[in-house]
């Protein structure tokens, strides 16, 4: 319909020449509304323009955002996502999850969070160039984003000591989950830098969800053990914790004072907003996707400048001295 060659064709419509024929053949696609057959031209070039994304749950907050950012970010690129989950399960599942990410002929794959070991991900790498977030761990086509989720801990604890908080209770994540373990070091850093010892029967064991919070508060409040704050290892956690306060009867923050984890956008708006430390999740999840893009040797990459990767302590509604009857 255009008068030329298929390999004009295909030379206009992959940009490699400037054609004088180019309009009438703009003009064919738009008649025929022709589509490029993506199989085949992956066959032929080798290239997907595809990239896995393996999540833990299409439900948590968390991977949701970081996996919005790695989308966003792909998208100026011409790269599309394959979203996988993972299901929190590394006894064999999370890798199997990314053979079948790896059997789609994808290009690469962002892993956000999960129990992968750092040697798993070592040898899947090996494969396929991959870039992990929230670990640290690195190779020849690995590459990992995360922040000091140990100073975040310290922040969130440190300042319920400053406004004069002593039994403070903390709600920990996923026991072998890195950033909580992480977290909880913070929490036992601030009370040592403050002079505090840390009694052991504040420290209850949740599983970064809001189940798992309002359990462990209530394992807190049935022990007897007397607290006027609690650092909760995350926001879900948080909010579960709140939950169990309320359905007590204990005020927030009159009679107990509440730290959270990410700093999800709902946080601002929960009744009083939350107290939180804010993880740049969505700039992570930019961040990896423009990672694995150089692994990929992509040119012309977005430099659009996308944000601080730094913790940032967000002071809201959750948080007050204690009450005088504890001091």
């Amino acid at each position: 319909m255009a008068g030329v060659s298929a390999s004009t064709v295909s030379r206009i419509l992959n940009g490699q020449v400037d054609s004088s024929r180019r309009d009438a053949v703009e003009a064919a696609i738009k008649k025929l509304r022709f589509k490029p057959n993506l199989v085949a031209k992956s066959l032929r070039s080798g290239v997907s323009m595809t990239v896995g994304v393996l999540m833990q749950d299409f439900d948590n907050p968390y991977t949701s955002r970081a996996a919005t950012g790695v989308e966003d970010e792909l998208r100026s690129s011409g790269y599309t996502p394959i979203l996988i989950s993972g299901h929190w399960n590394r006894d064999g599942d999370e890798t199997e999850r990314v053979r079948l990410l790896m059997s789609r002929k994808i290009d690469g794959i962002v892993v956000i969070g999960g129990r992968l070991s750092d040697a798993q991900l070592l040898d899947l790498s090996e494969l396929q160039p991959i870039v992990v977030i929230g670990r640290e761990c690195h190779g020849p086509r690995l590459r990992s984003l995360d922040v000091d989720q140990r100073q975040g801990g310290y922040m969130a604890t440190r300042h319920l000591i400053e406004l004069g908080h002593r039994r403070i209770a903390h709600i920990a994540g996923i026991e072998y989950q890195p950033d909580a373990i992480a977290r909880m070091q913070g929490y036992m850093d601030a009370h040592r830098d403050a002079g505090l010892s840390v009694d052991q029967r504040l420290i209850a064991r949740g599983d970064f969800s809001e189940l798992g919070g309002m359990q462990a508060m209530q394992t807190l409040l049935d022990s007897g053990i007397g607290l006027t704050a609690v650092f909760a290892a995350n926001d879900p956690t948080l909010n579960g914790a709140r939950l169990a306060l309320f359905n007590r009867g204990i005020e927030v923050p009159g009679k107990v004072s509440l730290v959270g984890f990410d700093g999800l956008p709902p946080s601002a708006y929960s009744v009083p907003p939350t107290t939180t430390v804010r993880q740049p999740i969505y700039e992570m999840g930019c961040t990896a996707a423009r990672e694995l893009l150089r692994l990929l040797g992509v040119k012309q990459l977005n430099d659009t400048p996308i944000g601080s990767l730094e913790l940032q302590l967000m002071v809201r509604g959750t948080t007050a001295p204690p009450p005088r009857s504890a001091e």
